[in-house]
């Protein structure tokens, strides 16, 4: 198997343009249809074909992420196919389990992971086994795409302290999903509470090698969100490179100044070095190897900090206009500002990686 994402540099390429170019028609931040992105086949990449998928991996799921964050699209992508697709991959097959995902690849549902993104190291559920049956309690607090669920996918800890997936309906009696507002309107995120929630048999869901099953999912999470940042930096830096080739002040194209050149090729150097370390995070995601590898951490404490220079050095870059609503500058700055602590802050990731080398 190839070990660098470079390798289907082609593939990639064409599943980037046609992405783009679909993306191109909407204006920054806006809503992406649902059908569309159904009938485009995204939300089945990663789905075996057995399920209506194409058998694909993340590394091709990463490449729409890409592209959704280049245009800051608004919309449950990056909850569905960066985390609920995964999780339910990651349950024992069921009838049950199946059929969700067929539903979800053809846009007939919208699953949504309950990991909470201030703090995804947390289990925040509980199913206890209680004299009327399984039930679940608990809370998490800041939910990506929660209020846009159909069904939600519960981690919990059971009684005998294994993990599981529960999937549930969001109107179920004693579960409540509250919408948080956010400075970031191209996303929702939302407050998941269980109260004596009364849980089937069925919606009970077995992860093999819960744990380790749960670290890949946090891994996912924060992989999801570094897809993001590199797309709206590199949208971020084409913007200001192109501003600044027309704008002018002083008789002279700005761009023409050595201060905007040198802030610019700052901002290339970033991208540069973040390519190299989304790649090898996706690869760790693609490849699954919870807790041996530091890659998806190196990554995330890296972009989630530049996504926000990038964004904000674009501002600058822009003058006055930047910091009006005819330009979505700020769109990209909001985004890249939520990003930079969902799924764990860069402070949380390079902790983390500490961790591994005082072992």
């Amino acid at each position: 198997m190839s070990n660098r994402v470079d390798d289907l540099t082609e593939f990639h390429g064409e599943l980037s343009a046609v992405a783009r170019d679909i993306l191109s028609t909407r204006s920054s931040g806006a809503q992406v249809d649902w059908a569309l992105i159904a009938g485009s086949g995204w939300l089945g990449l990663e789905v075996p074909a057995c399920e209506d998928g194409a058998g694909a991996s993340f590394a091709e799921v990463s490449v729409v992420l890409r592209e959704m964050g280049r245009v800051v699209a608004a919309g449950p992508y990056p909850a569905v196919a960066g985390l609920a697709v995964g999780a339910l991959g990651a349950v024992e097959p069921c009838d049950s389990r199946d059929r969700l995902l067929r539903q979800t690849v053809a846009g007939d549902a919208v699953p949504i992971l309950v990991l909470d993104g201030a703090e995804p190291d947390g289990g925040h559920f509980r199913l206890i086994d209680s004299d009327r049956g399984l039930v679940l309690q608990g809370r998490a607090e800041f939910v990506l795409g929660a209020p846009d669920a159909d069904r939600l996918l519960v981690p919990a800890i059971t009684s005998a302290g294994t993990v599981v997936m529960v999937g549930l309906d969001p109107r179920a009696e004693g579960l409540t999903v509250e919408p948080r507002p956010v400075v970031d309107a191209t996303r929702t995120f939302g407050r998941v509470s269980a109260a004596q929630v009364h849980i089937d048999d069925g919606a009970v869901w077995r992860l093999p090698d819960g744990a380790g099953a749960m670290t890949l999912l946090r891994d996912r999470a924060a992989a999801t969100v570094v897809c993001d940042n590199l797309g709206l930096t590199e949208a971020m830096l084409e913007k200001t490179v192109a501003y600044a080739g027309i704008r002018e002040q002083f008789g002279r194209k700005i761009g023409s100044f050595q201060a905007v050149k040198h802030a610019c090729a700052d901002m290339l150097v970033e991208l540069t070095v973040a390519r190299k370390l989304v790649d090898a995070a996706i690869l760790q995601v693609r490849d699954g190897t919870p807790g041996e590898s530091v890659a998806v951490d190196m990554a995330a404490s890296f972009t989630g900090e530049m996504a926000v220079r990038v964004a904000g050095k674009a501002m600058q870059l822009h003058g006055g206009m930047g910091y009006t609503w005819e330009s979505d500058v700020h769109v990209y700055l909001k985004r890249a500002t939520m990003n930079r602590t969902l799924f764990g802050s860069p402070a949380r990731h390079r902790a983390r990686i500490a961790r591994r080398y005082r072992a």
